[in-house]
């Protein structure tokens, strides 16, 4: 069964954008290992707090303006 993983900030991207990453990656899947796939994929995205992650050594909280407006 092919698998992605997004990580995602909370709040950054809007329903619509989300949904179009399921079906593009989806598609991506079905096209490396057949139709077949399809109905086997399985592609979540997460989306991570404000804080709950970091990179070098500081912690992330999305900025306002990065902020998805549904």
């Amino acid at each position: 069964m092919p698998f992605a993983n997004f990580k995602i900030p909370q709040g950054a991207l809007t329903k619509a954008q989300k949904e179009e990453i399921v079906h593009r990656t989806t598609n991506m899947l079905v096209d490396y290992f057949s139709e077949a796939a399809r109905p086997h994929t399985m592609v979540l995205i997460e989306e991570v707090l404000d804080g709950g992650y970091a990179r070098a050594d500081e912690v992330f909280v999305i900025p306002d303006a990065y902020r998805a407006r549904d």
